[in-house]
């Protein structure tokens, strides 16, 4: 009985010995994060105002104030400026952005071709309402100064240029702004709009149109910086 004592102790001693010389494979931890955590996170990313830049292309004509099957023929131009997002709730931001923006219009009279380009600083101050993940509904106010203007009268032989600068910024209107923008990824997303002029927009007998509103589709892409 001694002797097996004996035995088992020296056995168990060498077995200690044993796993002290060979060194024990490290457990590899692994730290799981709480799906309530998860969500806190990506909560809290949303509501955190953005801003970035916005790029794309107009295109642009007009439409008679009083006469609503009246229109021009269209016009490419491009708009550039900052852009912002400003969450109010999970579904709901206020977008307000600052764009430098092309308008114009060209028509076919007895007298040639008549195209006038117009340059514009918008303001579009705007509520953006998220529908799914990834798909917004964008709505609101315009303010749009204008700051120069270039006519073109080409009757086929002779091509005449008039450019005017408006220095006293009294050339203001109101648009109405409708539109949707998806998420391309977290940082990038298209953008396509329409804007319309609710005031009348006056050329003073400058071209033959006295009294219309601009009406512009925009397509662009917009570059969000968090």
């Amino acid at each position: 009985m001694k002797k097996l004592l004996f035995i088992a102790i020296c056995l168990f001693m060498a077995g200690e010995a044993s796993a002290q010389y060979y060194p024990q494979p490290r457990r590899r931890v692994v730290r799981r994060v709480p799906p309530q955590r998860y969500q806190q996170q990506r909560y809290n990313d949303y509501f955190r105002p953005t801003v970035g830049v916005a790029v794309g292309a107009n295109f642009s004509n007009t439409v008679d104030s009083y006469n609503a099957d009246f229109s021009t023929s269209t016009i490419a131009g491009w708009h550039v400026g900052l852009t912002s997002n400003i969450p109010i709730s999970y579904s709901f931001a206020f977008a307000p952005e600052i764009l430098f923006s092309q308008k114009g219009y060209q028509a076919e009279t007895t007298d040639g071709n008549f195209k006038q380009r117009t340059n514009y600083i918008d303001i579009p101050l705007l509520a953006k309402f998220k529908v799914v993940p990834g798909f917004n509904f964008l709505i609101g106010p315009q303010l749009t100064f204008q700051t120069s203007t270039k006519n073109i009268y080409d009757d086929g032989f002779n091509r005449v240029v008039e450019t005017e600068y408006d220095n006293r910024g009294d050339k203001s209107f109101v648009a109405g702004v409708i539109g949707i923008s998806v998420d391309l990824n977290r940082n990038v997303e298209l953008r396509g709009r329409y804007n319309i002029d609710l005031s009348r927009n006056r050329t003073d007998g400058a071209s033959l149109i006295p009294d219309y509103r601009n009406q512009v589709f925009q397509l662009g892409l917009g570059f969000k910086f968090n």
